[in-house]
């Protein structure tokens, strides 16, 4: 698949909504999870979330364990959300800095990849290239996989 235009657009466009979600790594819910902290900080009782719900108490305690546990659906914690009057917000945050920049760094480890063998090849043969060229063949490279970004970039 090419790096037309729209592709890039869309990468830049989901860069700019993902970075959003940047400042919230650094929020940490309790140990409990977000539903009872904020149902206890609310001063609610579990009795009173379940009746909200159409839940019982022991479920709201069930929901709340299975949250700590990141064992929750989302649905359920839209649920609990909207009976704390909450809404729920989930997103990701790329680990490289941005989608842009992980295309980037996977292109360029398969760029070396190639580089390298093509490179061991030409030695074997006594046409080995001189340092600047190959820096120069794997710009090329990496610009080339970044374009196509082929599913093998994944592998």
């Amino acid at each position: 698949m090419k790096l037309t235009n729209s592709r890039l657009l869309l990468i830049r466009q989901l860069d700019n909504k993902l970075m959003l979600f940047k400042a919230l790594l650094n929020v940490k819910s309790s140990p409990k999870g977000w539903i009872n902290q904020i149902r206890t900080g609310l001063n609610m009782s579990q009795v009173q979330l379940a009746k909200r719900l159409g839940m019982t108490a022991p479920a709201i305690i069930d929901l709340e364990r299975r949250e700590a546990e990141e064992a929750i659906t989302l649905k359920s914690l839209r649920e609990a959300g909207e009976a704390l009057n909450l809404k729920l917000v989930y997103g990701f945050v790329p680990k490289d800095g941005s989608l842009e920049a992980m295309i980037e760094e996977k292109a360029r480890e398969q760029a070396t990849k190639i580089i390298k063998r093509t490179s061991v090849t030409m030695k074997l043969e006594d046409q080995e290239n001189s340092r600047s060229r190959l820096e120069e063949a794997l710009a090329e490279l990496t610009n080339d996989i970044k374009r196509e970004i082929p599913k093998s970039l994944w592998d």
